[in-house]
């Protein structure tokens, strides 16, 4: 029987040359990075157009498309308080030509829905914070004609379950603002859910829901025109952009605060210098006048939030979203 021979180890040229090999076959791949993107990039918003996802959204891709060379599409895909979209988002391929827009309203959904068909921070690579709004107490003028919002209290208090909220959906920040603010003014308004912030909105201007807890940038235009009436702002500060808006505060509700933020993920899997590159482009757009100007007049602060930060941020909204759906009792309707 003949002896076997074992393999001679490798020499360091012929480490190197190996080595070198494997580079040059993992060449093409970091090419096809480094050239990202070669077509349109899609943004899928998980509610229907006219509302504040859209309103940060539609200016925030114009920027990005001349930034990135390719064009950057809105894909809204609405329905169950945002949910449906998230869904679609978190199955997309994961090659840097899907990314997902969602809201304050992704951090509500686990503590609302008993069973949901994605994970924000599992199926997700954070990516960076897009705004952060105030909401607004808005009421349709002609239902609800109130001076203020302690007139408005009264009204409520005088008429209980008389008057209604639109909002966004079941398990939005909407909704949840609507049974926050009930909870701690001791009133009750009874909640009207849409299927985004847009069509909720459409029926307070048209008449057929009384008033909103909305984000402001997808009340303001509205109320600047006049059809809807401004309140108070749920924040601490008066908002960028509405100087004479009272706050909350000194309004007569001292410890209602809620803010409606929006952001952008890609799916788990995403290579790593395409997120770096979306985040270094989202940056410079938030530093043009554009963006500046645009974020001002929706009453909206510039962020400067990104990656793990980011990340983080929102594993603490998730958590303080689960004691307010705890202590307010809401439940889908």
């Amino acid at each position: 029987m003949s002896q076997r021979t074992l393999p001679r180890p490798w020499s360091r040229r012929q480490w190197l040359q190996g080595a070198a090999g494997c580079a040059a076959l993992a060449t093409p791949w970091v090419h096809a990075q480094s050239g990202w993107p070669t077509r349109p990039v899609t943004f899928v918003v998980p509610f229907p157009s006219g509302g504040g996802t859209d309103a940060f959204a539609r200016p925030l891709t114009a920027v990005l498309t001349r930034g990135l060379g390719k064009q950057v599409i809105i894909d809204n895909r609405g329905g169950a308080g945002g949910n449906v979209g998230a869904t679609i988002a978190s199955k997309a391929a994961p090659d840097g030509y899907t990314f997902f827009m969602g809201a304050v309203h992704h951090t509500i959904a686990p503590s609302m829905y008993p069973k949901l068909d994605y994970n924000l921070e599992s199926d997700f690579v954070p990516v960076g914070l897009i705004s952060s709004v105030p909401q607004v107490i808005v009421v349709n003028p002609q239902r609800m004609p109130v001076a203020d919002l302690k007139s408005f209290l009264e009204l409520v208090r005088k008429h209980p379950g008389k008057f209604n909220y639109g909002s966004a959906g079941n398990g939005t920040s909407h909704h949840l603002a609507g049974e926050l603010f009930k909870l701690q003014t001791q009133t009750f308004i009874t909640h009207i859910p849409y299927r985004g912030a847009g069509p909720a909105l459409q029926d307070l201007i048209g008449g057929q829901v009384d008033m909103m807890f909305d984000g402001l940038g997808s009340s303001s235009t509205h109320i600047k025109s006049g059809r809807i009436k401004a309140l108070a702002v749920a924040s601490t500060k008066r908002a960028p952009g509405f100087p004479e808006l009272p706050t909350a505060a000194e309004a007569g509700v001292p410890t209602y605060e809620v803010a409606t933020w929006y952001g952008l993920w890609a799916p788990k899997g995403t290579p790593k210098d395409i997120v770096e590159r979306m985040q270094a482009e989202m940056a410079k757009a938030f530093a043009t006048p554009e963006l500046q100007g645009t974020w001002t007049s929706l009453g909206a602060d510039t962020p400067n939030l990104y990656g793990d930060a980011f990340g983080r941020f929102v594993g603490s909204e998730t958590r303080r979203w689960a004691e307010v759906v705890k202590n307010s009792g809401a439940k889908l309707e």
